[in-house]
């Protein structure tokens, strides 16, 4: 099983913190950093400034919502991380979410997985240096091909629902999944395996993002307690956390009380139910629980407070580096 890392994006810690994650997986010898975008950084500029501050580390830049961002914004800012700073570049295309596509950007956000295997299609040929002509219904490009050298870049297309899982399954090198537990990387595998299997292809590999900790301090729980307070009820990840023994607590987050009261009934076990948190020996059992279950890639989330740039969490993962 192979470990990357991701800059965490907390929003509860300034966003520079990123920037020294990303300085430390790389000292740390990690041979890849993700680098997702919400509101903060842009995820090229961010991806440019950490190819120029670090050594060896390649870049996978997302997930970016297909519905924000074009193919061919998406294949010339990739193509311009790799000029700029040398390091191998990959992208990864996501659905986000109706809060950030239609609220915050003002675009429609509709038939996400559509447009992720339309976009996943476009994307590839421009990669390749291939001259595009794709009309999709909600993805098209006519004539465009990079002018500057083609990274020739694996796609990783991050997913959930089943829809999108048929197209990570015919379209990507990678699919990504973000905090789920065991029993969902297992369920979820086999639909991925079973849709690249009727696609008459290999299956991505399949790649897990999961918070990490360890021996957290009780400022670290908190901050990763309030980065699940949105999850507790949307669909799908509820049941997750209904599975590990938290039902009242998610019936709770179903009345929709105020954030801040219910981040106030969370208790601390919670962030070891979706997650790498505790002792070593108890990470150890869960990354085998993931491997078990099929995972090819667990992707480190740093939690930042009370260890900054995440360095003693990355220093005790780095030793499971193959």
């Amino acid at each position: 099983m192979h470990y990357s890392v991701v800059t965490p994006l907390w929003q509860d810690r300034p966003a520079a913190d990123n920037l020294e994650v990303a300085i430390n997986a790389d000292k740390l010898q990690f041979p890849e950093l993700w680098i997702g975008e919400m509101a903060t950084y842009d995820a090229f500029a961010f991806a440019t400034a950490a190819g120029l501050k670090t050594r060896q580390i390649k870049l996978s830049i997302g997930p970016l919502a297909v519905s924000v961002r074009t193919p061919a914004t998406m294949a010339i800012g990739a193509a311009s991380v790799a000029d700029l700073t040398g390091r191998d570049v990959q992208l990864a295309l996501g659905a986000s979410s109706v809060v950030v596509v239609e609220e915050w950007h003002g675009r429609v956000r509709e038939r996400t997985a559509t447009h992720l295997a339309e976009t996943a299609q476009i994307i590839r040929g421009l990669l390749d240096g291939d001259k595009v002509s794709f009309e999709g219904e909600l993805a098209r490009c006519k004539g465009y091909h990079l002018r500057l050298d083609a990274p020739g870049s694996p796609i990783t297309i991050a997913a959930f629902g089943p829809a999108a899982v048929r197209a990570a399954a015919r379209h990507a090198d990678r699919m990504l999944l973000n905090m789920c537990d065991a029993a969902s990387v297992a369920r979820l595998r086999e639909q991925m395996e079973d849709a690249a299997a009727k696609a008459g292809r290999p299956a991505p590999r399949l790649a897990v993002w999961l918070s990490c900790a360890v021996e957290p301090q009780r400022e670290t729980i908190e901050q990763l307690l309030r980065a699940k307070v949105g999850y507790l009820a949307a669909p799908g990840y509820s049941d997750m956390f209904v599975a590990a023994g938290f039902g009242d607590l998610v019936e709770y987050a179903r009345t929709r009380p105020h954030p801040r009261d219910l981040l106030a009934a969370m208790p601390g076990e919670l962030v070891s139910a979706i997650g790498l948190v505790g002792s070593e020996a108890e990470i150890d059992r869960k990354l085998e629980e993931y491997r078990a279950a099929g995972a090819d890639e667990i992707c480190l989330v740093p939690a930042t407070t009370g260890d900054p740039g995440g360095l003693r969490t990355l220093q005790a993962m780095g030793s499971r580096l193959d």
